[in-house]
């Protein structure tokens, strides 16, 4: 369930154009995931997951369009005000390679999938919405997708993603709550740190 949430996330993301803080956020998400869908059904080396051209896509496309200092606040809770300035910044960046690490692969999972896309009401003075989405499979059921967006500094940015009503940050807020209990932060920081390391030495190890 989390790999599709995150493939499905992956998908919202690429390069926005200059005026793209002026498209409606439904609009953008979904002229960007066709954008995106035909991307990876072009190229063989991201369908097999080529780890250093996914990495490369990823951090020159994904990462600017995710607030994941929001996101890591959402995670931690009430946690996240026992932190430190250094704590805090040290986990924002292990949470981001985490999720970054963990959801890549599943970007290429993506084949024949369709992803339809709900209109969104909203003010023009609105800065945070919901956009809703459906992906529906060639086998399978339909999995309803809703990204929180919100719009700072001139762009829109995606801070939790819901599978099935089922909250990302939530998700990790109860596995990030037990290892505070258990280490503290810092306890948190080299748990995280630990799986990051894990992560990355498994693309070698299958090569």
């Amino acid at each position: 369930m989390r790999k599709l949430a995150a493939a499905a996330a992956l998908l919202l993301t690429t390069t926005f154009s200059s005026v793209a803080a002026e498209v409606a956020p439904d609009v953008l998400a979904r002229t960007v995931t066709e954008e995106v869908l035909a991307i990876v059904r072009a190229d063989k080396d991201l369908q097999s997951g080529q780890p250093q051209k996914v990495a490369q896509l990823v951090e020159s496309k994904v990462l600017p369009h995710f607030n994941f200092e929001r996101m890591t606040q959402l995670a931690m809770g009430r946690n996240w005000r026992q932190a430190t300035p250094d704590q805090q910044k040290a986990l924002i960046e292990e949470f981001k390679t985490l999720l970054v690490r963990t959801y890549t692969s599943a970007f290429t999972q993506f084949r024949n999938e369709t992803v339809e896309y709900r209109p969104v009401r909203m003010a023009p003075t609105d800065t945070d919405v919901v956009v809703k989405s459906v992906v529906k499979r060639p086998a399978g059921q339909p999995v309803a997708i809703d990204y929180g967006m919100e719009k700072g500094a001139g762009a829109w940015k995606v801070y939790d993603v819901r599978v099935e009503g089922i909250s990302l940050v939530e998700n990790y807020r109860n596995t990030f709550n037990s290892e505070v209990q258990r280490g503290g932060v810092d306890g948190l920081i080299r748990t995280l740190r630990n799986k990051n390391r894990t992560l990355a030495a498994q693309p070698a190890q299958r090569s």
